[in-house]
């Protein structure tokens, strides 16, 4: 009886894993990157969004729930540009996740796939709080989003290969619906 429970268990675990997927979790450190992610991976992602729009992004305290949730992303979505030199490198750190860090595939550094503007020349703190890798409020120009947003879906793939074809589904639906934004904006 012992061998017939344990092989009718074993049968439907090898039966139903198939069909078991995990989603591919992403961490966002603001929530114009998280909401974009959301609309790339639909039901296949979970995103967790470490700011809200009331927050500022530049002064966030790293909190045990911030690296709790840093140490399951299997991807962490970041402007850069040092928006977020406060507190994410100490999240990345102390969260003990080897695949979100800076050089990793599951990292994604949102400025470096775009032209970044007020790129100062020098730095100099009697200007003020400068950030060296220029202006990171990117997703202020949508055509930047736009561009943020096809490497996006090409990492989520990269990460999550099962699921690749939904990831370029869902960015090609964005993109179908943004085509004006990828104009170069009117001479005036």
């Amino acid at each position: 009886m012992k061998n017939f429970i344990f092989a009718l268990f074993f049968g439907l675990t090898v039966a139903i894993a198939p069909l078991a997927r995990a989603d591919l979790a992403v961490f966002a450190t603001v929530p114009e990157w998280g909401a974009l992610a959301k609309e790339i991976g639909g039901d296949k992602v979970k995103v967790y969004t470490a700011t809200t729009a009331l927050q500022d992004p530049h002064r966030i305290e790293a909190r045990p729930s911030l690296l709790a949730q840093a140490r399951r992303a299997n991807l962490l979505v970041a402007t850069g540009a040092e928006l977020e030199i406060g507190w994410l490198p100490l999240v990345q750190r102390d969260s003990g996740n080897a695949a979100i860090q800076v050089g990793q595939p599951g990292y994604f550094e949102a400025a470096a796939q775009v032209v970044r503007l007020e790129v100062p020349a020098s730095v100099d703190r009697a200007h003020g709080d400068v950030h060296a890798g220029g202006n990171p409020h990117i997703q202020l120009d949508p055509r930047n989003v736009l561009k943020v947003g096809e490497k996006l879906a090409a990492r989520m793939a990269e990460l999550d290969p099962p699921q690749a074809a939904g990831y370029q589904a869902g960015w090609a639906a964005i993109d179908a619906c943004h085509l004006p934004a990828k104009a170069a904006p009117p001479a005036w």
